[in-house]
């Protein structure tokens, strides 16, 4: 019967799947509005670069003090204390530095996102529930401000994820890194999963006291029948994958055919989840539907630790400096949720909480492991949490994460540890390129330090 109404209804769903793509259009057009950042992207790699002297963070391995690293074509080539250095190389002393590699910002709506006040530089939310179709890459801005002040403070790929608050299937993520003249030149990865927002799950009737009580009946009724949705969606696309099969001449539907790479298993699915009992729909609905699930947000994810690691599901921890959940709860629950996850086995990785209100500071993510770090969380794990492990669990493990021959050429250069907020990112190269580490802010700072150096002038 499902496929019946599926066959049944392709033309009309078809105009509204371009209808979708239109309207991605004329957003991404309209959020070139947004002033243009200033920083030229870099020119490839030409010749091939030694960096001396430094201290090494392998991140993956153990640290290399007065270590080399040659880095040719954009990749790793050697590194170690003893590297063997090409005639045509240039050598560069970075003696009394720390080398490590990019950090990745796993949660974020970085180029999607610009001035919050400015709809027209907001493109990271689409019309209606169910979007699997939309693409996070295509809309994302090169020129974004925000991109380079993250990248200022070593944070160089970034997720971009389709984030709409309205939306349940919002699309497929993109892994970019932060430096291009296109998106086609950032992309790292074009599609890394599919994204999904569950609804609100928590029905305690002290969070609505009166005269508010009378919500809840609503929030539960609107919750229940996006669920629905939710599944109604999945079995669509499965009889649509099943019609497909069956008559290659079936008019393709281009939302249905987004989801069949996850219900394929060869795409990820992003379960956006905080309270325990969402963690565990979304346990049941991916185990139902064959999916490889990831958890992104977890503040419950400790309660259901022993589950998360059996059913070998990622958690991506959003927002560590953020208040508790519950009334009574202790002040730095939030604080110790990668601990507690890190202590029970369960993999994971530390991310900020992705909304538009917090692009323009991912620059703060090390501080976020720093926080993670100071309760509890080993400080090896905390920097591994946000450099390695979200490579792992993007699927970028092999390009990203760490230094290692053969990966990309994306590290920093800093004068101490990057948790720390006295460090001072002084270098940034991605994929072997030196990329102009001056922001808005840094610009502003030396404007109006000149002001004030020629009034003191007689």
């Amino acid at each position: 019967m499902m496929k019946k109404i599926v066959l049944a209804h392709y033309a009309q769903r078809a105009k509204f799947s371009a209808a979708s793509v239109i309207t991605v259009s004329i957003l991404s057009a309209l959020s070139g509005l947004a002033p243009a950042s200033d920083n030229v992207p870099a020119a490839a790699q030409k010749i091939p670069l030694v960096f001396k002297g430094a201290t090494l963070h392998t991140v993956s391995g153990e640290n290399i003090p007065n270590g080399s690293m040659l880095i040719d074509k954009g990749r790793i080539v050697a590194i170690g204390n003893q590297v063997a250095i090409p005639a045509n190389a240039k050598v560069i002393d970075v003696s009394g530095k720390h080398i490590y590699p990019g950090m990745i910002a796993a949660n974020t709506v970085m180029g999607l996102a610009e001035v919050q006040s400015v709809r027209a530089t907001l493109d990271y939310a689409e019309a209606g529930a169910i979007n699997p179709n939309a693409r996070a890459l295509v809309a994302v801005n090169p020129d974004s401000e925000l991109i380079t002040t993250a990248r200022a403070n070593g944070v160089l790929a970034s997720l971009s994820v389709p984030n709409s608050p309205a939306g349940l299937i919002n699309g497929t993520s993109a892994l970019i890194q932060m430096d291009g003249w296109t998106w086609e030149e950032m992309a790292v990865q074009a599609e890394v999963g599919l994204h999904i927002t569950l609804p609100n799950l928590r029905f305690n009737p002290e969070l609505f006291p009166a005269p508010f009580d009378t919500r809840l009946d609503d929030i539960r009724k609107s919750s229940m029948q996006r669920l629905k949705m939710l599944e109604d969606a999945f079995d669509a696309a499965i009889a649509y994958r099943d019609a497909r099969a069956q008559n290659d001449g079936t008019q393709i539907d281009v939302r249905w055919e987004a989801m069949q790479t996850a219900l394929a298993g060869k795409r990820q699915v992003y379960f956006h989840a905080q309270d325990v009992n969402q963690i565990r729909f979304a346990l049941n609905f991916a185990k139902r539907y064959n999916l490889r699930a990831v958890i992104v947000g977890g503040a419950d994810a400790p309660v259901l630790a022993d589950v998360l690691k059996q059913q070998h599901v990622p958690v991506i921890v959003t927002g560590i400096h953020k208040l508790p959940m519950r009334r009574g709860a202790d002040y730095d629950t939030y604080f110790t949720v990668a601990a507690k996850l890190a202590q029970a086995g369960v993999q994971f990785c530390i991310a900020r909480s992705g909304s538009d209100d917090d692009a323009p500071n991912e620059r703060n993510l090390p501080y976020e492991a720093a926080v993670a770090a100071t309760f509890g969380l080993d400080p090896n794990e905390a920097l591994k949490a946000i450099t390695l492990y979200p490579a792992q669990i993007l699927g970028v493990a092999d390009k990203l994460g760490s230094l290692e021959v053969g990966k990309f050429a994306n590290f920093f250069i800093s004068t101490g540890d990057p948790l720390e907020t006295t460090s001072q990112v002084e270098q940034v190269y991605i994929q072997g390129r030196t990329v102009d580490t001056s922001t808005k802010q840094s610009r502003l700072t030396e404007k109006y330090q000149q002001k004030y150096l020629q009034k003191a002038l007689p």
